[in-house]
């Protein structure tokens, strides 16, 4: 008879992308503060935020998530706010932007490498991460760590819908997959909607759109350091969330 104790409770550990494995939103926040700085001339810093902030939300059901359609967010904002007076010499730099957005090197976080290695050959490993696909594969092609995955999955967003395709293409049960990321509405909300262990790696910065509020946070682990998941997964082995 089989031991169904001895099988740990979780054989699946899958990891976001931007923000938990290297570090992203500094690079939007640095771009986005030199295209504010760019449209003073029309208006002042905090209305030119707000309201690249409102267009790249309305936008996000058009263009998805990354620097592609973050880019078309600050064309648009760039219209609107110059009443069609910015010039084809602006939009170029905006375009500039956008491309030096998309060369930026790849800074993987602190002791990420080391515990990936650690848990490798003991859990199955994935990437599930959000965003323009081309930007997401380089990305990953010059982090240097996707050959430590087992697969990698890319999706347009981050909800129960697809979380669920994800673990029935690889006949994942529910009830031994972990979710890790930064992001508590893509990362861990959707999971813990759909009966699935989910951590919260914290970040230091945050995308609005991605904030969360207090009372609509549910039970869910957490750790304040990546290295945190080696001594968390023991307890979870026995424990529910």
């Amino acid at each position: 008879m089989t031991d169904v104790q001895s099988k740990p409770a979780i054989s699946t550990i899958a990891f976001d992308a931007d923000d938990t494995l290297w570090r992203n939103e500094e690079i939007f926040m640095k771009a986005q503060e030199t295209f504010i700085n760019m449209l003073t001339p029309y208006h002042d810093k905090e209305y030119i935020s707000s309201h690249l902030g409102d267009i790249q939300i309305r936008n996000l059901s058009v263009f998805g998530y990354g620097i592609k359609g973050f880019t078309l967010s600050m064309i648009e904002t760039a219209i609107s706010l110059s009443e069609g007076r910015i010039s084809g010499r602006e939009i170029h730099d905006i375009i500039t932007l956008a491309k030096e957005m998309v060369a930026a090197p790849i800074h993987l976080l602190p002791d990420v490498v080391d515990t990936i290695q650690a848990l490798k050959g003991k859990y199955q490993l994935m990437v599930i991460t959000k965003g323009d696909l081309l930007d997401q594969e380089s990305k990953l092609a010059r982090s240097g760590i996707a050959d430590l995955f087992d697969y990698i999955e890319i999706v347009s967003d981050k909800n129960p819908q697809s979380y669920l395709s994800i673990l029935n293409q690889y006949q994942i049960q529910q009830d031994s997959f972990l979710m890790l990321g930064n992001s508590m509405k893509s990362d861990v909300l959707p999971l813990l909607d759909i009966g699935v262990k989910a951590i919260h790696v914290p970040y230091h910065s945050t995308w609005a759109h991605e904030e969360v509020a207090a009372e609509d946070l549910a039970a869910y682990g957490k750790i304040d350091t990546f290295k945190g998941i080696a001594e968390l997964l023991p307890w979870l082995e026995t424990n529910t969330l």
